[in-house]
């Protein structure tokens, strides 16, 4: 894979997000990485070593705007090659529970951020002759979970329009790659379950390390689909 074609990582500045970025950043690829924290985001640069850097971006996908205007700053600065789509936000309660707030907040985050940044780059994808596109979805896009009644459907919702997107797509070689993650410990878990259960779960840089692999394949083969699990299978 060219090094001299920038990686854009939404979410970045915890979990899966901020590991992939320090992974990609580890083995001299031009790293943008952002989220709508902001403060987290600027100790990104702190945990790696001095020769190494990511540029900190920081915007909140659910803003079309947003979006557009944080490309354009990335364009300013490098060509891209490829757009991970990691930010994300849920909530863990009975769909009876969720406020009109919470559901708007999740869909806009999880579905409609990661389409506006699909949307926001392909032009420059189909104009670069190629690039690749890689979606941070979940298990609970396929499998059932009590609990996760909105986060699924976002899940759910950005594989059925990336399954699409990838057909459209292939006759500008433009390689779309979806990450299914079982439970992995970041902060998206309440304490209390990182607490009884973290120990069962794969860590953020486990998943962070598959996203690497999956992107340096190289030829014509390509990882459309893949679901990553903890050895021991799911949370019991």
């Amino acid at each position: 894979m060219d090094k001299n074609l920038g990686i854009w990582i939404t979410g970045a500045s915890s979990g899966i997000g901020k590991e992939t970025a320090i992974e990609f950043a580890k083995i001299g690829f031009k790293v943008f990485a952002s989220s709508r924290n902001s403060v987290d985001l600027e100790r990104l640069n702190n945990e790696l070593p001095d020769e190494q850097s990511v540029e900190i971006m920081p915007c909140n996908v659910a803003s079309n705007s947003n979006v557009d205007n944080t490309f354009k700053k990335i364009l300013s600065k490098n060509k891209l090659g490829c757009l991970i789509n990691n930010a994300g936000i849920t909530t863990f309660k009975l769909a009876e529970e969720n406020s009109i707030r919470e559901i708007d907040d999740i869909i806009s985050t999880n579905l409609l951020g990661s389409i506006y940044t699909i949307k926001t780059v392909l032009p420059h994808f189909i104009e670069n002759g190629g690039g690749t596109i890689i979606n941070v979805l979940s298990v609970v896009a396929k499998q059932v979970y009590t609990k996760s009644s909105v986060y699924s459907a976002s899940k759910a919702g950005l594989l059925a329009y990336t399954n699409s997107l990838r057909e459209e797509v292939r006759r500008h070689n433009i390689r779309v790659i979806n990450i299914l993650p079982g439970a992995t410990e970041t902060q998206m878990w309440p304490k209390k379950i990182r607490d009884d259960f973290g120990s069962q779960m794969m860590s953020s840089n486990d998943v962070a390390r598959t996203i690497v692999w999956a992107y340096l394949q190289e030829g014509n083969a390509v990882v459309e689909e893949l679901v990553v699990k903890p050895i021991t299978g799911d949370l019991k």
